[in-house]
């Protein structure tokens, strides 16, 4: 190939990535870029912003909504996500065997994870309302009077991680494609060297499926640091901040404060801590996750 095809071929290489270039650089890079400018200035929008250095990040850290926001999401990340893990893992155990119908529980068990967040959570805010709900009425066959849930500040955070449970479905997919890729023979040999099931499941079949269990934990814990939509349309922030999410607070110091310098203060922590839990999570896997080839990254 002569130096002018190279150069010719380039050229097209270039012309043809361009559409997706410049949407990258205008609508990703560009705004990502701003929010890092932004987030040293006092802006709200309206007024040119006006470079302030750290006071953005020096209130951040003294303002106790920002605090209440943090322990509401680590709160709801430590619970709710080991969980969605262990009932995605569940359903996805059960629905690898051999049972009636097992495709339509798939499916079934899928379809709530296609349903739109707003959707859901309009659903779920009937689903949990103390007088006509369903969860309610259900608990009071057992003789059991329910709470209010989403208007109590004690409960209304539990009834958002309940709500997170119902969308296990896609998880499951992920763990379902996980087993049936674990080598019969792996199996096969465990059960003549006279290892029961819950030997084989917890030295053979755990193991071979562990990049997808860090997979689902690392995206998990990444969407438990984005809720919002729930918050937003269920309750507002919740009775007594019970439900002050940090994206909430961030949306809130953005389209309600217009204090958009601010948010994106919040926004560049948020960055910096999903990095973090994520780098974490990743160094400690080491140990625990093995790859196909027999080795650990």
């Amino acid at each position: 190939m002569t130096h002018r095809e190279s150069r010719r071929q380039t050229f097209y290489l270039y012309l043809f990535i361009s559409p997706w270039l410049i949407g990258f650089l205008v609508f990703a890079l560009y705004p990502i870029l701003s929010s890092l400018y932004y987030s040293f200035t006092d802006y709200d929008i309206i007024h040119p912003p006006k470079y302030v250095g750290l006071a953005n990040y020096n209130e951040m850290f003294h303002n106790d909504l920002f605090w209440k926001s943090v322990v509401v999401t680590l709160r709801y990340t430590f619970i709710s996500v080991p969980i969605q893990l262990m009932l995605a893992l569940g359903f996805a155990l059960l629905l690898n065997t051999k049972i009636p119908f097992r495709g339509f529980f798939r499916t079934a068990m899928y379809f709530p994870s296609m349903v739109s967040g707003v959707a859901m959570s309009l659903l779920w805010y009937w689903i949990f309302n103390p007088s006509i709900g369903l969860f309610n009425y259900v608990l009071s066959w057992f003789g059991i009077s329910g709470p209010s849930w989403l208007m109590s500040p004690d409960y209304a955070l539990y009834a958002l991680m309940i709500m997170s449970f119902w969308t296990v479905g896609s998880g499951m997919i992920l763990f379902l494609a996980g087993l049936q890729g674990v080598p019969a023979s792996l199996v096969e040999a465990a059960k003549l060297d006279g290892a029961g099931r819950f030997r084989i499941f917890l030295n053979v079949t755990l193991p071979m499926i562990s990049p997808v269990l860090l997979f689902q934990l690392i995206m998990g814990v990444i969407d438990s640091f984005q809720v919002f939509t729930q918050a937003y349309v269920m309750t507002q922030g919740g009775p007594n901040y019970s439900t002050w999410f940090y994206v909430y607070n961030l949306y809130t110091s953005a389209f309600k404060e217009y204090r958009a310098g601010y948010s994106s203060a919040l926004a560049w922590v948020l960055l910096i801590v999903v990095m973090a839990f994520t780098a974490l999570i990743i160094k400690l896997s080491n140990r625990y996750v093995h790859y196909e080839g027999g080795g650990r990254k």
